[in-house]
């Protein structure tokens, strides 16, 4: 797994060494860009783009500021294109309330998504 989002580099390494990448998006509007430029770099050195799992670390404020509805639409966003994983990076000093607060709900709603 190599993870970042750098479409010069990074995603150019991706292409040709990695089994997965850990996408850091701003939005799902971000993600696609990224996976656009991820499948233009996999053309390029004759890799099937499918072959690579994506999977995102998300750190938008939605989780932080515990709004769950609008975080699973952004989550939705990211199923759509594609993303089976996601990485929860609250930027909080009270991980475990949060955890309680937020998390746990969450993941009560995220398998409902398709």
């Amino acid at each position: 797994m190599i993870g970042g989002g750098g479409e010069k580099k990074t995603l150019r390494l991706v292409a040709r060494y990695a089994d997965a990448c850990n996408l850091i998006p701003s939005s799902p509007e971000e993600l696609r860009h990224k996976l656009e430029v991820l499948r233009g770099h996999c053309e390029s050195v004759g890799r099937d783009h499918d072959t690579i799992r994506k999977t995102v670390a998300y750190t938008g404020e939605h989780a932080t500021a515990g709004d769950l509805d609008a975080f699973l639409r952004d989550m939705e966003g990211y199923t759509k294109l594609g993303i089976d994983t996601v990485i929860l990076c609250p930027r909080l000093g009270t991980t475990s309330a949060w955890m309680e607060r937020f998390a746990a709900p969450a993941v009560e709603r995220l398998a409902d998504l398709d």
